[in-house]
């Protein structure tokens, strides 16, 4: 009973510790709870710029395969072997040639048709003999110049997709070449990823799917009549914070979040559902750590309390020490975890600045040569001045520093037109007046046209003439239809250059000289093909011309004219005022 008193003390010291410990406890849910949050909201951008990262990379590769086999049929249709056998009708190695060349060139298969649609040469000779006359892509290569892209469905499912070219000597069609584009090596290697990828092409119809189900469906479609048994259901099912989420859910970004790219090639979309389960781990590893350490406080806190002996304090000795090593070890495993973020992220700069180097490497020569008719005029426009100021004509000098000065904001307008070839798709289109783009650039040409004293002739309509388009690209083209002009009129001594312009259900613009005409139309509007002599062209003028007229929804032709001479004719989608600015594709 006396001994009550004493106790009284301890009491009191206990409540502290209460309190203490209660506070300690309030202090970790709070933590705990902003960590949760700050952390999550890190971790998800830092999963989404990843994911937009790896679509884009996606795109990247599958655009480069096309156009790595886009050239394959181009080049073996100019094959002497080739065309000799389709000649003579004797091919015993031409399948043995295409054999040789599948590996080099990474095509999944090569064939060689007849001008029957028959199976003469082919890298599987399963295929031999078999007959291809209806398929688009013998079809479509037959009626034209170009090489033919052509997407084939098959009955089971999936899509093959082709390049085709028709094989000519002499201006006789022998047969046709066709290239197998492997597509579906990209799915293969997308199945070993948590994402779900899908393709669709420029009608929303879904050609490449992580999930084989999708193909050939639109993307509604497929995620409203197919059950997602692919990599999206697999990543809802791994979300275990998710569960109660209404099965839609990943379509309301909620548990997996869905990115969308442009591929640029034929108005190809790609498509990626990523989860969001690495957020999670990640972020309850931080929160462990935080558990862990709070615990740790915890055991010292009770350490203390019990500590009544001196065996439970060499106890509480080995226990820390246990408990500094596995702190240690954490430690040890975050550092090697920043290392390799950071590793990463130089890993993705490095990638970045690469793709940067390589479009500066593809547009260098047409930089080059699209600058060089500016700088030609400039140096005319400067002899010029320099001479009308010896003369003390300084008004006529000023007007030609005021060309002079044109011509630099046109060099910059160039620059930029060219630099925006690496993002198609963001330039809006607007009405252009044919007959001013046609007047700026016969002005651009006038030093070059006055000193070789050639005959223009216009034919130009009562009434404007406007086309929906970009009057800086339409005016490049005109210079180097003008240009191509005046190069092929420096044998004649009366140059002479008929330029007419007509409306119709769409608007032609036709350029004509007097020189020798073409040799070669086939080849006309292939990059690098040029008939000038060394140093006065690299041939990239057609070819780009014949881009951007493609890019407007027209397209450029050439003919040689019944008088003699070269014919080109631009055709171009008539405006007829109620079409809407739209961004240029």
């Amino acid at each position: 009973m006396y001994n009550v008193p004493n106790d009284r003390p301890n009491i009191s010291i206990s409540w502290r510790v209460r309190v203490a410990i209660g506070l300690l406890l309030i202090l970790a849910v709070l933590t705990i709870s902003v960590t949760n949050r700050l952390l999550t909201d890190r971790f998800t951008e830092s999963t989404r710029n990843r994911a937009e990262l790896r679509i884009a990379l996606y795109g990247g590769n599958m655009l480069s395969e096309l156009r790595q086999n886009a050239i394959v049929p181009q080049l073996l249709a100019r094959d002497p072997t080739l065309i000799e056998a389709l000649q003579s009708a004797n091919y015993s190695l031409s399948t043995q040639r295409l054999i040789s060349f599948v590996d080099e060139i990474g095509a999944a298969s090569l064939m060689l048709f007849d001008t029957d649609g028959r199976t003469v040469a082919a890298t599987d000779r399963n295929r031999l003999g078999s007959a291809h006359r209806s398929q688009p892509y013998f079809v479509d290569a037959i009626r034209s110049n170009a090489t033919i892209f052509s997407v084939i469905q098959q009955e089971p499912g999936g899509y093959r997709f082709f390049y085709s070219r028709r094989i000519q000597d002499r201006g006789t069609t022998m047969g046709v070449i066709v290239a197998e584009v492997d597509l579906q090596k990209f799915e293969r290697a997308w199945a070993g990823i948590s994402d779900a990828v899908i393709v669709t092409d420029s009608t929303g119809q879904i050609v490449l799917a992580t999930e084989p189900r999708w193909r050939g469906l639109t993307e509604a479609e497929a995620l409203a009549n197919q059950t997602p048994q692919g990599a999206i259901e697999r990543a809802i099912q791994a979300t275990a914070d998710w569960t109660a989420l209404p099965p839609d859910a990943y379509l309301q970004g909620e548990a997996v979040m869905r990115l969308e790219s442009r591929v640029n090639f034929r108005g190809w979309r790609m498509v990626s559902y990523t989860t969001y389960a690495s957020v999670r781990e990640r972020v309850n590893g931080v929160l462990a750590l935080e558990v862990m350490g709070f615990a740790i406080l915890l055991a010292l806190a009770f350490y203390f309390l019990s500590r009544r002996t001196a065996g439970k304090a060499a106890l509480f000795q080995r226990e820390s020490a246990e408990l500094r090593a596995l702190n240690n070890a954490l430690q040890r495993e975050i550092a090697e975890r920043k290392r390799v973020q950071e590793n990463l992220v130089v890993a993705e700069q490095t990638l970045e600045q690469s793709s940067k180097l390589a479009a500066l490497g593809e547009m260098s020569a047409a930089v080059s040569h699209e600058l060089n008719q500016p700088l030609a005029a400039m140096k005319t426009y400067l002899a010029g001045a320099r001479l009308l100021l010896r003369r003390g004509r300084q008004e006529e000098a000023l007007s030609s520093f005021g060309r002079i000065d044109d011509l630099i904001e046109r060099m910059g307008a160039i620059t930029r037109q060219l630099k925006s070839y690496a993002r198609k798709g963001q330039q809006a289109l607007s009405p252009v007046n044919m007959g001013d783009a046609l007047a700026s650039s016969l002005s651009l040409m006038e030093p070059q046209l006055r000193q070789r004293q050639v005959q223009i002739q216009r034919i130009l309509p009562e009434q404007p003439v406007e086309v929906m388009g970009d009057r800086m690209r339409i005016e490049q083209v005109l210079v180097n239809l003008l240009r191509n002009a005046l190069d092929a009129t420096k044998s004649e001594r009366t140059p002479k250059i008929e330029i007419i312009l007509s409306a119709g259900e769409t608007v032609t613009l036709t350029v004509r000289d007097n020189g020798p005409g073409i040799d070669d139309l086939d080849a006309l509007f292939e990059p690098f093909y040029t008939t000038k002599l060394p140093g006065d062209g690299v041939g990239l003028g057609l070819a780009i011309s014949s881009g951007i007229v493609n890019d407007l929804g027209g397209r450029l032709t050439a003919r040689n004219g019944q008088a003699g001479g070269a014919v080109f004719e631009m055709q171009l989608p008539v405006y007829d005022g109620k079409r809407k600015t739209q961004a240029a594709e």
